[in-house]
């Protein structure tokens, strides 16, 4: 039976995911961007605001601010407990979440459509981004479970590699900011509700719907959500970050596997060459067992067990990364080998096989990610938050197929100069 209704789902879905994707886009009266699509497939409503909130707006001396805000939003709001928000949502059927990552913070809401569900559902939503309690006590308790957290994340080699990576490629950057457990614990709860009243404001918020709606209904909601936020200027952007010099990072650690990064800041949401760099990165180290990476470093030579690379495009130059783990004994070897493979990649291209097979993987899964409301919700808040073009996925495809060989070399070399290469090795000898 749950087959069969997975496959009845897939059969309703896949005309609309075939014919594009309509998205409806406006402002509201007091500024929020919002974007909508109307799905009638299921009686369900999908909803996600988002603000540019993220860690690159921790003031100096704060990091971790954003983090800790996102954290603490949606623990009592209004007249409601953090308890009394959850026994309510759960009586409706209906859940919160979201996240904070370094643009952006996110509260989404997903509930059923019909107007007894939701509307109830939407006031526990206005609440939380307009009238967030911060009561002390659960503010105490946040910023002591983020301390533990980060301490903890001070033993683990990833972590540690992780963040030692992001502080090289971008060392005058608010990109580079790391939240410690210092940094956390001098935060006040004042601290908290500045940074959303600054920042949660709806000149700065991008407001999703996708779902069971009329575009009255869609209208109606988004004036509601976006009315009551702080009034607050639009939050300013850091400049954009520089090259790095290059170079490598060295930390100790017990473990007996190195953890390598290798990457720099290279593009930044809606470069026009973030086409031919994604398709060639499906065959440097984004394509899994078929890429060049792991064949060569996995496969040839059992350096590691998995090895990958890939964009990951922000509001700035976000970062290209290669990552791998091998034994200490071999972390040198395995690096050099990365960094050739990626150095013959930028000078040579794809060839003309690879590029094909790249466009079909690309091409041929693309319809698994618009294949529920959550996934359509994810990709259209993208959109609106970062400003793409509306036709961005009914043009995806197109994009991909009309890569060649030279584009992805003119972009390669554009955008990854090995010269300023950052390697960062945790546990190596």
């Amino acid at each position: 039976m749950k087959r069969l209704l997975t496959a009845a789902f897939a059969l309703l879905i896949a005309p609309a995911v075939l014919a594009g994707v309509r998205i409806e886009h406006w402002q509201t009266r007091s500024g929020a961007r919002v974007q909508f699509v109307e799905s009638r497939v299921l009686p369900m409503l999908d909803v996600q605001v988002d603000f540019a909130a993220g860690s690159m707006f921790d003031p100096a001396g704060k990091s971790g601010l954003a983090a800790l805000t996102r954290a603490t939003l949606d623990l009592g709001a209004g007249d409601r407990d953090e308890t009394a928000i959850a026994e309510q949502l759960a009586d409706l059927g209906a859940s919160l979440g979201g996240s904070a990552d370094t643009d952006r913070a996110s509260v989404s809401l997903r509930t059923l459509s019909a107007p007894d569900q939701r509307v109830p559902a939407l006031a526990v939503l206005r609440d939380v981004l307009q009238r967030p309690r911060f009561d002390p006590a659960v503010f105490a308790r946040e910023q002591a479970r983020t301390v533990a957290g980060l301490k903890e994340a001070m033993t683990r080699p990833d972590s540690i590699a992780g963040k030692a990576f992001w502080a090289a490629l971008y060392p005058d950057h608010p990109y580079g900011r790391q939240a410690t457990p210092e940094s956390v614990a001098a935060l006040s709860r004042d601290d908290v509700a500045a940074f959303h009243a600054r920042h949660y404001s709806a000149t700065n918020a991008s407001i999703t719907l996708v779902g069971d709606l009329s575009r009255a209904e869609a209208e109606a909601i988004a004036e509601t959500l976006a009315g009551g936020l702080p009034a607050a200027p639009a939050a300013a952007i850091p400049a954009a970050p520089g090259q790095p010099k290059g170079g490598a990072v060295r930390i100790a650690h017990p473990a007996s596997q190195a953890h390598i990064y290798l990457g720099l800041p290279a593009i930044e949401r809606g470069h026009p060459d973030f086409f031919p760099l994604l398709v060639g990165n499906y065959t440097l180290g984004g394509g899994g067992f078929v890429s060049r990476l792991m064949k060569e470093v996995r496969d040839k030579r059992g350096y590691a067990y998995s090895v990958y690379s890939y964009f990951a495009p922000l509001k700035q130059r976000g970062p290209f990364q290669i990552g791998l783990q091998t034994r200490r004994a071999q972390a040198a070897e395995a690096t050099a080998l990365a960094r050739r493979i990626l150095e013959d990649f930028v000078r040579d291209g794809p060839s003309a096989d690879e590029l094909a097979a790249a466009q079909a993987n690309l091409t041929g899964s693309f319809p698994l990610r618009l294949d529920s409301n959550r996934k359509l919700l994810d990709n259209v808040a993208v959109i609106g938050f970062y400003g793409l073009p509306l036709d961005y996925l009914d043009q995806y495809q197109e994009r991909i197929r009309a890569v060649t060989v030279d584009d992805v070399k003119r972009a390669f070399s554009r955008h990854v100069r090995p010269e300023h290469l950052v390697t960062v090795t945790v546990a190596g000898e």
